[in-house]
C-alpha cells in the first residue's frame, strides 16, 4: 500500500507530525505547495496534515476538493492546534470542517502542538495578541479562560510521537 503525507505549516508543529508518520509509515511526504504537482493516482492511502485556526484547518478546502476525486482512497486528515488533547471542543471542532457526507469518507484527528511566536507570521501574531488582550480585558473570566491565557501569552511545545499512534492505526488498516 503507497501512502503519502501532505502537510501545510507555518511554525513547524504540522511539519513535525508529517514527518513523524512518513518515518513510521513508510510513507512519502511533501509540503503541500509541492504535493499540489504531483500525480497521486499511485497512491491508496493520502494524508493531510493542517495546522488549526480559529476552529478551521488551514488550507483543508484543497483535501476537500478532491475527496470525490479520490474514492476507493483511504483517506485521512490531522489537524495540529495549540490546545491539549483533552480539550473537550476539539471534536466538534474537527467536525465542523466536514460536511456529512465527507466526514463519512475522512479518518479525521487531532495531534496537540503548541504556539511558536517567533515563527508565527505577522498577521497571525497580532491576531493572537488581539485575542488575548480581549481575553486580558474580560470581567469575569472562567477558570478555563484563565488557563487559556497564561498557555497562549507565551511560546510551547506539547507534541508528541504518542499522538501520532491513531493516524499510523488508520493508515495500515489495525
Amino acid at each position: 500500500m503507497k501512502t503519502i503525507i501532505i502537510y501545510h505549516s507555518q511554525t513547524g508543529f504540522t511539519k513535525r507530525y508529517a514527518q513523524w508518520i512518513a518515518e513510521a509509515s513508510g510513507a512519502d511526504c511533501f509540503e503541500l505547495s509541492a504535493a499540489r504537482k504531483k500525480d497521486l493516482d499511485a497512491y491508496d492511502t493520502i494524508v493531510y496534515g493542517g495546522w488549526a485556526c480559529a476552529g478551521g484547518i488551514s488550507k483543508l478546502s484543497w483535501f476537500k476538493s478532491n475527496i470525490d476525486r479520490w474514492a476507493g482512497k483511504k483517506l485521512i486528515a490531522f489537524c495540529v492546534g495549540a490546545s491539549p488533547i483533552e480539550n473537550p471542543e476539539i471534536g466538534t471542532a474537527l467536525r465542523q470542517n466536514f460536511t456529512e457526507s465527507e466526514w463519512e469518507k475522512v479518518n479525521v484527528f487531532y495531534c496537540p502542538g503548541g504556539f511558536n511566536y517567533e515563527k508565527m507570521s505577522a498577521p497571525s501574531k497580532l491576531m493572537m495578541k488581539m485575542f488575548i488582550k480581549a481575553l486580558k480585558a474580560k470581567k469575569d473570566k472562567t477558570e478555563t479562560e484563565q488557563e487559556m491565557i497564561n498557555m497562549i501569552s507565551h511560546s510551547y511545545d506539547i507534541s508528541d510521537r504518542k499522538y501520532i499512534e491513531p493516524i499510523l492505526e488508520s493508515i495500515s488498516g489495525r
